[in-house]
């Protein structure tokens, strides 16, 4: 079975570890779509990395086979289901996508076959980039 994960991947912690672990577990074969530049600064912030250097760090992963980037923000995600062809799509436990929304745009676009799960979360209290970053700057603060 071929599983397809998503996400921005932006300075890689244990709980994108934890994701991808979780995906693999699904299945045989792993592809993961790594956020479009231009989607993580609309959707969230302005990327610490570039998307090509968060693919070949997302790719150099144990559980991952393949590691593509995504499609501008003016294409739709499920544009690139034709390219990884999943059996599954394995959604992070902070990711903000509905699955009731994306199982009824799989139903509409002929893609009904396609299994949509969300993973667990990881129980660090670093385990998403924006904690990350924050403990960072509490740390930096307290030595100034």
């Amino acid at each position: 079975m071929k599983v397809m994960a998503v996400g921005v991947f932006d300075l890689l912690h244990a709980g994108h570890l934890h994701y991808l672990e979780q995906a693999k577990s699904l299945g045989n074969h792993l592809t993961v779509v790594v956020a479009h530049d231009d989607t993580v600064r609309i959707r969230k912030h302005e990327p610490v990395t570039n998307h090509d250097l968060r693919r070949r760090m997302v790719e150099g992963l144990k559980p991952v086979d393949e590691a593509i980037v995504g499609n501008s923000p003016e294409v739709s995600i499920f544009e690139i289901l034709p390219i990884v062809n999943p059996d599954v799509i394995a959604l992070g436990y902070d990711q903000e996508h509905a699955e009731d929304s994306i199982k009824q745009k799989l139903i509409q676009l002929g893609y009904e076959n396609i299994k949509v799960t969300r993973v667990e979360g990881l129980t660090d209290d670093l385990d998403g980039t924006r904690k990350i970053i924050a403990r960072i700057l509490q740390l930096s603060q307290k030595q100034n």
